[in-house]
């Protein structure tokens, strides 16, 4: 199997870390970019326009520094090279106006952080599992 490309757009250390190392324990090969900032996550998108090598589900944040999880999505799903891959909000917000402000925006999935370490590594198994393991994602965009 081809290793699958995820983009990680979180600012939060310790959320990275232990996302990276859920998937790290998987027995998929999962090449994972961590970008810690909106500006950062949109910048990687305008450089892969003439590029062929997308990756195959974004991980994102809402409350991002510079440019919110919000624009960020938007920017990925109103761009037609983009809009087919699987966008995930994972976040700590589970405020009414997020949720429903991410599906407006065509996200795929909005699941809130767990705050307790266990069971933030279980849904991240969860994503993985359903994401990776069950639903068929392009190869190619």
């Amino acid at each position: 199997m081809k290793a699958l490309n995820i983009l990680l757009v979180e600012d939060n250390e310790g959320d990275i870390l232990l996302t990276t190392e859920a998937f790290e324990e998987s027995k998929i090969i999962n090449n994972i970019t961590a970008l810690r900032d909106g500006k950062a996550a949109i910048d990687y998108f305008e450089k892969l326009a003439d590029k062929d090598d997308y990756p195959h589900l974004v991980l994102l944040d809402v409350n991002l520094p510079k440019v919110s999880g919000h624009e960020v999505l938007a920017h990925i799903k109103n761009d037609p090279k983009f809009c087919a891959i699987p966008v995930i909000m994972l976040t700590t917000s589970s405020a009414e106006k997020d949720i429903l402000k991410s599906y407006k925006n065509h996200v795929n999935c909005y699941i809130t952080k767990p705050i307790d370490v266990a069971d933030f590594m279980k849904a991240i198994t969860k994503i993985e599992d359903f994401w990776i393991n069950i639903v068929s994602i392009p190869a190619k965009l």
